[in-house]
């Protein structure tokens, strides 16, 4: 049974089980088995799926053109203290009623930000010893905590890159309160998102002073929560744009290189987002695949945009045929580093029904799940890893073997090709490929 509070939030609706592909039960996975084995992981060790506090729990639809749709029963008190711990009532339950074992917040997103730096840390405190509580009862863990150093107008100008010390500092306080709680609560990991950390007009900004500020603050963050006992990965999320013109962790391409330029590399890995991978046009699996090549690959947030929108639109998952090729990546490169598929995902603004967020999570499970299925069939049944390994054969033997192992000259090479003439037009096949895809989808 699902861990209930001192009142049950989404009434009519019990756990939520797996029943297989011909189900017609709405409220259950099709495809998400969490104990069903793939590639020598059950599911849920594969996935440790994670709700996000932010959308789920605060997101009511507002938008730049009108206000919220959605009234959320757990936010009706009119004390502050008590609409948090009815939040956290919430959310355990629904977390427990999905069978999912993880949650994500933002500093935040758990209680109200107060007048003063130290009535917010009080709150904080507070409502993490409440949540402590519901862990213990529950089992479900805290797979990453972050801050929310972008929304407060204090931050439009950047946090740690802002040119005001005075606002730096205030950011590092924040952050210290929510590493503390991130560690009060064992959490496994902590993300940096620089929601504001970039640059609106290059006139007006110093760009390196603002990247190397980065680094220190950081290098600061990481040294601060070692000395206090967490294990945990650090995670850097890539975004190009919105809300500032230009984001200083563009793409995993950039973040990687700004993490390896300021020494962190023994510490930090990425957080991928789809929907920012798009916006950095790129593919979701572009980016999975730039982080398992430096040994990064550490967390998702699983959501897509919208095809016709440029912005960050956040929808939940339901492209088996996309998700899967990313899966071939996920399976080919080991899994993820520390973290957990996080459902960084809002409901529509026009889905007002408490039931639109559990069917909103079980689609995104259930395409995660399908998609997985895909590519371990893809690689262990089809012809998909035989045909690749023949495409770069010629790399295996002879000259080109020599090459890979740098024995090779810039003269050698030279002296190769005026002996050989020609070389032969080799398709890349690529259409054999997505059919193999197809056919195992």
């Amino acid at each position: 049974m699902a861990l209930l509070g001192d009142k049950e939030f989404f009434k009519g609706i019990g756990d939520i089980k797996y029943e297989g592909w011909d189900s017609d039960n709405p409220l259950a996975f099709k495809h998400y088995n969490p104990d069903q084995v793939v590639a020598g992981k059950t599911m849920r060790d594969h996935f440790k799926f994670a709700m996000a506090y932010w959308h789920t729990l605060c997101g009511t639809g507002g938008d730049p053109f009108g206000p919220g749709t959605k009234s959320f029963p757990w936010a009706t008190s009119g004390d502050t203290i008590r609409a948090a711990k009815d939040k956290a009532d919430a959310a355990f339950e629904f977390i427990t009623k999905m069978g999912f074992g993880h949650y994500c917040f933002h500093d935040y997103d758990l209680v109200d930000e107060a007048e003063t730096l130290s009535k917010s840390e009080k709150r904080i405190q507070e409502i993490v010893a409440y949540l402590q509580q519901k862990q213990k009862a529950s089992g479900v863990k805290l797979l990453w905590g972050t801050s929310n150093c972008f929304s407060h107008p204090r931050y439009m100008n950047g946090a740690a890159s802002n040119p005001n010390f005075d606002v730096v500092a205030r950011a590092g306080a924040q952050v210290k309160i929510a590493l503390d709680a991130t560690i009060a609560l064992n959490g496994e990991n902590y993300v940096f998102w620089g929601g504001r950390e970039g640059y609106m007009s290059l006139l007006n900004t110093d760009m390196k002073r603002e990247q190397d500020n980065i680094g220190r603050f950081l290098n600061m963050a990481k040294d601060y929560a070692r000395s206090q006992g967490f294990k945990g990965t650090f995670f850097v999320e890539p975004k190009p744009m919105e809300p500032t013109k230009h984001q200083y962790d563009f793409d995993a391409a950039t973040s990687i290189n700004s993490i390896r330029e300021y020494g962190l590399e023994n510490d930090f890995k990425l957080n991928i987002e789809v929907n920012h991978a798009t916006l950095a046009q790129h593919t979701f699996q572009h980016e999975l695949q730039v982080a398992a090549n430096a040994g990064m690959l550490g967390s998702i947030d699983a959501n897509r945009g919208d095809y016709q929108n440029g912005w960050d639109t956040d929808q939940f998952p339901n492209n088996t045929l996309e998700v899967a090729e990313a899966m071939l990546v996920f399976l080919k490169s080991g899994g993820l580093q520390g973290g957990g598929i996080n459902f960084d995902a809002k409901t529509r603004r026009n889905s007002t029904d408490l039931e639109d967020i559990f069917l909103a999570h079980i689609g995104g499970a259930d395409t995660f799940a399908r998609a997985l299925l895909t590519a371990d069939a893809v690689i262990q049944q089809s012809p998909y890893e035989s045909i690749l390994h023949k495409r770069y054969s010629s790399f295996d033997s002879g000259k080109g073997a020599d090459f890979v192992a740098g024995r090779l000259s810039f003269t050698d090479l030279y002296d190769y090709a005026s002996g050989q003439g020609e070389p032969e037009q080799i398709s890349g096949k690529q259409e054999l490929f997505e059919n193999i895809l197809n056919q195992y989808t």
